[in-house]
C-alpha cells in the first residue's frame, strides 16, 4: 500500500520498445508454512490500520468514520508461489496512463514467470524512475495485475502487489498481499492502469476484494 501513499503524496495528487527474454528455468514449489499464514494475517492487519486513521487512509470521512475493516479472500497459501525474475536492463523508461491527466514514469524492471494452479505466466514488474530516489524506495517493485475476479470480487480495474528487488534471480509472489488502488476509495487519487500484458487468465482469489461502503 506504501506505494500509492507515497507518489500521490509526492505527485501533490498530480495508483515502450519491443523487449527480449531470456530463457526461464522452472522455479521450485513454495512450501505452504504458518509463516506465510502469519504475514498474510499481519499484512491485513496493517492494511486495516491505515484505513482507520485518518492520517493515512485513502477513505473520505463518510467512509472511514463508520469503517470497520477491509474484505479479504480467505488466506489461501498456495497463491503464495516462486517466482523467477528475469531482469530487463536495457528497458527505457515509458509513460503509464493513470486514472487521470497524470502519466506514471516507469521502467520495466523485470518478468516474473511463475506457475499458478498448474499453469505457468509471467507478469511485467515495474520501477518508478522518481520513486526509486526516495530513500527507503531504492528496491521497491511495483506489480500492477488484472485477472478474471475483476469486475465481480475485486475492482474492475485490477489489483497491485509491492515488491523489493531481490539478492537472487527468485522471490516469493504471494497473491494474498494483492490491495485496491486507492481511486477505487477516492477519485481525488490518480492510479497507474494496469498495463495489458499484464493480465492473468485466471480468477485469483486471494487479497483484498471489491470496496462496498458500509450502508447506512
Amino acid at each position: 500500500m506504501r506505494y500509492f501513499f507515497l507518489v500521490v503524496v509526492f505527485l501533490s495528487f498530480s495508483c515502450r520498445p519491443d523487449k527480449k527474454y531470456h530463457k526461464v528455468q522452472e522455479p521450485s514449489s513454495v512450501s505452504v508454512s504458518n509463516k506465510t499464514l502469519q504475514e498474510i494475517a499481519a499484512f491485513q492487519k496493517k492494511l486495516n490500520t491505515e484505513f482507520k486513521n485518518p492520517e493515512t487512509s485513502p477513505l473520505p470521512d463518510r467512509y472511514r468514520k463508520d469503517f470497520e475493516a477491509l474484505r479479504f479472500f480467505e488466506a489461501d497459501t498456495s497463491y503464495a508461489v516462486l517466482a523467477q525474475l528475469v531482469r530487463t536492463p536495457n528497458t527505457l523508461p515509458f509513460e503509464m496512463p493513470t486514472t487521470t491527466n497524470r502519466k506514471s514514469k516507469e521502467r520495466v524492471y523485470g518478468v516474473l514467470h511463475f506457475t499458478l494452479k498448474g499453469k505457468k505466466y509471467r507478469l511485467e514488474v515495474y520501477q518508478n524512475e522518481e520513486l526509486m530516489q526516495q530513500k527507503g524506495y531504492e528496491d521497491y517493485l511495483f506489480l500492477p495485475f488484472a485477472d478474471n475476479t475483476n469486475g465481480e470480487e475485486t475492482y474492475g480495474g485490477g489489483r497491485y502487489i509491492d515488491l523489493k528487488i531481490p539478492m537472487a534471480d527468485t522471490l516469493l509472489l504471494d497473491f494474498n498481499k494483492a490491495y485496491n488502488p486507492y481511486c477505487v476509495y477516492n477519485k481525488k487519487y490518480s492510479c497507474p492502469i494496469v498495463p495489458s500484458v499484464n493480465f492473468l487468465d485466471v480468477a485469483v482469489r486471494a487479497g483484498v476484494k471489491n470496496f462496498k461502503p458500509k450502508e447506512k
